[in-house]
């Protein structure tokens, strides 16, 4: 599994957001998808059509994360500008920087696998390291987690 090293400009999500902990990542990320997915139409100005299920810890550091670790979850979609939010909604922008883009295909379960190997295996072999940026995964239109097999885009932020 090789990334793509891509430099964004900031991209600007609306959506909805929770605080969360890895033990809850998936009853949490699973509430707050069955709250936004029937509501994403209302969201003006998108650009594309994929999905961010977006990770925003305090200070990322994989060797020192227990499933205990809390992190601001945000699910939503790629706007050209929040001018005006649907319903509770709300507006993160994430930072402009350098992000190893990774292609993951696989059964949903195996996800974890692939984001361990890319925080075990890659990062502490390449030339890079962690930056203090969200995480996040760009879904397309169509995925669902129920699909036996998923495909999506791991971004880690990195320096």
């Amino acid at each position: 599994m090789k990334p793509n090293i891509i430099t964004t400009k900031p991209i600007v999500i609306v959506g909805l957001k929770a605080n969360l902990s890895f033990i809850t990542n998936g009853s949490g990320t699973a509430k707050l998808a069955k709250q936004f997915m029937p509501n994403r139409n209302q969201v003006l100005n998108r650009i594309g059509t994929e999905k961010f299920s977006i990770q925003v810890y305090d200070q990322f550091n994989y060797n020192k994360m227990s499933p205990n670790t809390l992190f601001e979850k945000w699910v939503g979609v790629e706007v050209s500008n929040a001018d005006r939010l649907p319903g509770n909604m709300e507006v993160l922008t994430i930072p402009s920087g350098e992000y190893a883009v990774f292609n993951y295909k696989g059964k949903p379960e195996n996800f974890l696998e692939a984001w361990q190997y890319i925080h075990t295996i890659w990062l502490p072999n390449s030339e890079f390291e962690i930056d203090d940026r969200p995480h996040f995964e760009k879904l397309p239109e169509d995925y669902h987690p129920s699909n036996p097999i998923t495909e999506e885009e791991i971004w880690v932020p990195v320096k």
